[in-house]
């Protein structure tokens, strides 16, 4: 089941707030009854219909982009900065970006028009295992990543388990780069992760995605999910799989 407006917009018909407007205005029927509340919802098999125009619903499209530093992980941004769906100039459907980086943050971010696919991929319950590698300030030390590893405690709560490892050390420049595998999503978690511990992130990267990587692509590039690669991720997030090797 699935938010009327958030259905209307998946189709590609006006975006989700135009698709709001439209429901309190009565143009939106839903079986044959006009619908003008925003919190009805519905299932792939009920018939909707815009002005009079039933809805048709779009070829469902998967892809990986490996996001570039200096991007917006959504599809429009009211101070006029560059959006990941700028790399899609070409595409006809409606994606949009499960899950976000961060602007200074680089690396492998998957955009669909599936909403089913992207609750479930998006909903912490579900959580998919994400490898990051961050260039950080000083030298941490191994009690500290231990700490990382058991759940450290930020402003929202405990962190779930993790798995850190120092890949390599800069002793003349004092940094270091660690690799961090979560499962959980949160806004700037990893930087945040780091700075609990005394070493702020210098630079962020997220190179895996459950079975996903970013072999092949350069930076600003994109290629399309395979019907395998898609069916993997659901199985991953469905099973818990991609949670239960970090425990």
């Amino acid at each position: 089941m699935e938010r009327l407006q958030k259905v209307i917009a998946y189709a590609g018909v006006a975006s989700r707030r135009k698709a709001e407007e439209l429901i309190l205005e009565g143009k939106v029927k839903v079986n044959g009854k006009i619908v003008k509340e925003l919190g009805v919802k519905v299932s792939p098999s009920d018939k909707v219909e815009v002005n009079g125009i039933p809805l048709e619903q779009e070829e469902k499209r998967y892809f990986l982009l490996y996001k570039p530093r200096g991007v917006i992980s959504a599809v429009t941004d009211d101070k006029g900065r560059k959006v990941v769906t700028d790399f899609f100039p070409h595409i006809g459907e409606r994606i949009y970006p499960i899950g976000r980086l961060d602007y200074d943050t680089s690396g492998l971010l998957i955009l669909s028009n599936d909403g089913e696919f992207t609750n479930l991929l998006a909903h912490p319950r579900f959580g998919v295992q994400k490898t990051y590698i961050a260039k950080v300030e000083g030298i941490p030390l191994k009690e500290s990543l231990k700490k990382l590893e058991r759940g450290i405690r930020l402003e929202d709560g405990k962190t779930a388990p993790a798995r850190v490892k120092l890949k390599s050390l800069d002793k003349r420049k004092g940094n270091a780069i660690v690799e961090i595998v979560i499962h959980e999503g949160r806004n700037r978690q990893v930087r945040r992760m780091m700075e609990a511990i005394g070493h702020p992130v210098i630079k962020l990267k997220r190179e895996q995605y459950g079975t996903l990587n970013l072999h092949g692509l350069n930076a600003g590039e994109f290629r399309e999910l395979t019907p395998h690669e898609v069916k993997q991720l659901r199985t991953l997030a469905e099973t818990g799989k991609g949670m239960h090797r970090l425990k």
